[in-house]
């Protein structure tokens, strides 16, 4: 097993040293600050990993906006080799944000978990099966491509053209998925249910329709008045609502009418409606 390095210990840096040590990495993990981690992972704290020279591999877990500051500063110390691998976690960048290391002649690329990671304790859990986009030269490929099936992970090579759009995908599964949740809580308590009675009853909803998306794919998925061609429901809810909460709504059903496989006629008296 590979020496792991990791730099950052936010959610995604300690979810995935806990999934490394797990499956038998030896890992390391570093911060600017002082801050607790869960056994068995230590934490080094200061400007520079200590560490770098006893790693094979370097793990950037840091937001998106500081790898290249990272790198940089990784590149200005003179402490990244050859013979080591240098990836990102960014789902949206790729390799050419690490171009100050490439003197080095490490290799360099990314590797980005396509999961949800907000409770670092369930990520060993949590990243078997999902899949992992992985990007950069070819021995960053190579090595990210080993991590990701050892924790198995299906990885993906992507683009660094496509990232962008990639990311934008991961976004709408995931954070706006959460934004949804949190706009039918809000909708369902106004409508008359207490708030853990309606975190319940959307989460068993949410959790029904992805089962259904899983067995069948997103359009045979498709319920509700759009699906259905209900303009006067769809009336009755845009009353029901205003401001944000109306555009939210029409923005969305534009989308689902792209989805559904109505006639043209009620293709067209939706968009009436929806304007």
């Amino acid at each position: 097993m590979a020496a792991v390095g990791i730099v950052g210990a936010g959610r995604a840096g300690l979810g995935l040293g806990l999934a490394l040590a797990r499956v038998g990495h030896q890992v390391r993990l570093h911060a600017r600050h002082p801050r607790p981690v869960p056994a068995p992972l230590a934490l080094t704290v200061g400007e520079l990993p200590p560490w770098l020279s006893q790693v094979e591999v370097i793990l950037l877990a840091v937001p998106d906006d500081a790898i290249a500051d990272v790198a940089c500063g990784l590149a200005a110390a003179g402490l990244v080799k050859p013979g080591q691998t240098v990836l990102h976690l960014s789902g949206a960048l790729g390799r050419d944000v690490l171009a100050p290391l490439a003197p080095s002649g490490a290799a360099l690329g990314s590797l980005h978990p396509l999961q949800s990671l907000s409770d670092p304790a369930t990520a060993p859990q949590r990243l078997s099966g999902a899949v992992a986009a992985v990007e950069g030269d070819e021995r960053a490929v190579v090595v990210a491509t080993a991590l990701a099936r050892g924790l198995g992970m299906e990885p993906v090579t992507i683009p660094a053209a496509s990232k962008p759009t990639y990311h934008a995908a991961a976004v709408f599964a995931a954070n706006f998925l959460v934004t949804l949740a949190a706009t039918s809580q809000r909708l369902f308590v106004r409508a008359g249910l207490p708030p853990d009675g309606a975190t319940r009853a959307l989460v068993a909803l949410m959790q029904g329709t992805l089962d259904n998306v899983r067995a069948a794919g997103p359009a045979a998925a498709l319920t509700g008045p759009v699906a259905r061609g209900d303009v006067d429901t769809i009336r009755k809810h845009l009353a029901a609502l205003d401001g944000a909460d109306a555009e939210l709504y029409r923005a969305l059903s534009r989308a689902a009418l792209a989805v559904s496989d109505l006639d043209p006629e009620r293709r067209r008296a939706i968009a009436d409606v929806l304007g």
